[in-house]
């Protein structure tokens, strides 16, 4: 396995048991409809844990873009990675939400409510008011990729392409897992808590183009939010980090 397919496999599974855990606890007639905000943190810190075995031993488990921006950025990644790395996750996101729709494709067409199925894809601000949605954005990713440059292991060797700076795969995946648990209890009810661009954007592209009875616009006017919010955490992460060292 290479490094680029680890990536598309990990957030594979991130987006697969995350998105699948948000369907759910929303979506009409399931047996965990109505699991409330507890289940669905959880279930997204399992699914970092999941996504963090499969890919952590190749790749370093990044599984975001704004995970390897902030490496990048402090040092830690070399940037000639870092398009292939992103590709790699986009596309590892958006199979996960189609996964997630095929799953529940009998459950989407139960739920009457727009916004309950985009919920279930991408994220969204609880209240609308897109300067303090960046900032919430920022300040998740900026505790995300803070704790994982501190925690960050010098190298991983590969047989692929030598030794690679590692990703949330370096703290390990239970205390990953707990991070971003942590992250979605104490900051995660302002927007969901995207933290990562691949996570939300991949899914939103799939929401845009399945089928789905009454299933209403995609919130593009939002989107940007927690793309480039994430990407600023992880700048501001890895800028503090190196004044710091």
């Amino acid at each position: 396995m290479t490094p680029f397919i680890a990536e598309i496999l990990g957030t594979f599974i991130l987006i697969l048991l995350g998105d699948g855990v948000s369907a759910n606890a929303t979506l009409n007639k399931t047996y965990a409809q109505g699991g409330g905000w507890v289940l669905i943190t959880f279930g997204w810190g399992f699914a970092v844990f999941m996504a963090v075995i499969v890919a952590g031993p190749v790749s370093g488990a990044h599984i975001n873009p704004a995970v390897t921006i902030g490496l990048a950025l402090a040092g830690k990644f070399s940037w000639s990675l870092v398009p292939t790395y992103i590709l790699a996750q986009f596309i590892g996101a958006m199979l996960g939400a189609f996964t997630v729709w095929i799953n529940f494709y009998s459950h989407y067409k139960a739920t009457p409510g727009e916004s309950e199925k985009l919920g279930t894809f991408c994220t969204g601000p609880a209240i609308k008011n897109y300067p303090i949605n960046f900032i919430n954005e920022l300040i998740g990713t900026f505790v995300l990729v803070f704790v994982v440059l501190y925690f960050a292991e010098p190298t991983v060797s590969t047989d692929i392409i030598g030794d690679l700076k590692v990703g949330l795969g370096s703290i390990g995946a239970l205390p990953v897992a707990f991070l971003v648990v942590a992250i979605g209890m104490s900051l995660g009810g302002t927007t969901g808590y995207a933290i990562n661009p691949a996570r939300d954007l991949g899914p939103r592209i799939i929401h845009a183009l399945v089928p789905m009875p009454n299933k209403g616009n995609s919130n593009w006017g939002y989107s940007w939010i927690p793309v480039i919010g994430p990407v600023a955490g992880a700048a501001v992460a890895a800028g503090l980090y190196l004044l710091l060292i």
